[in-house]
């Protein structure tokens, strides 16, 4: 069985969101992912053709005013040559993001990572938890404790650098990355078998 190659394609403003993916790749990488992070708004042609090559992408960017930043919207824009020769169709996706409010309109910016994965013919992964913090024995240092179900979702006040994004938040962000790598690994153990 090969090494599934899982690429996380994200921006961060203030690097809030980059704590995530630095969560995420660590935790696709310990379910045994080849992980390459790829900062959007950096983007070289070599890291185009990593994306190509990738079994998984997984989105991130903050929230800005109810939707991902203008950064990552120019990246999303960039992929139009891959929608149109259908270069990433059949691949995994999957998706994070940060805003400073608990809600934030953070689920916008899940959505349009979804509806940019669809329209690249991608295969959606969820998060795959329950909510977390959502009864009198939960607790902040849930995972989930936001309670996404399409992605990992974090807040970090704005007050506060990359070092306050919370802790509960970054678990969550490596579980994602567990489960995409694992999703990954069972998509190319059902693809050899077919």
């Amino acid at each position: 069985m090969t090494t599934p190659v899982v690429s996380i394609a994200y921006h961060s403003g203030f690097g809030h969101t980059a704590v995530l993916a630095e969560a995420v790749r660590a935790g696709a990488a310990d379910a045994g992912a080849e992980v390459h992070l790829i900062k959007v708004d950096e983007i070289t042609d070599e890291q185009w053709e990593t994306l190509d090559r990738s079994d998984a992408i997984v989105f991130g960017s903050p929230t800005y005013m109810g939707t991902a930043s203008g950064a990552f919207h120019v990246f999303a824009e960039g992929t139009s040559g891959r929608w149109f020769t259908r270069a990433w169709q059949d691949k995994l996706a999957a998706g994070f993001t940060n805003s400073a409010s608990k809600s934030g309109d953070k689920l916008h910016t899940l959505q349009f990572f979804q509806t940019l994965a669809a329209q690249h013919g991608m295969t959606w992964v969820n998060l795959g938890l329950l909510p977390g913090w959502n009864s009198s024995t939960g607790s902040e240092n849930d995972l989930n404790r936001l309670g996404f179900f399409a992605g990992a979702a974090a807040q970090s006040n704005n007050d506060q650098g990359p070092e306050g994004v919370h802790k509960a938040d970054i678990a969550t962000a490596e579980h994602l990355g567990r489960r995409v790598t694992q999703t990954a690994l069972v998509f190319a153990r059902g693809r050899s078998a077919a």
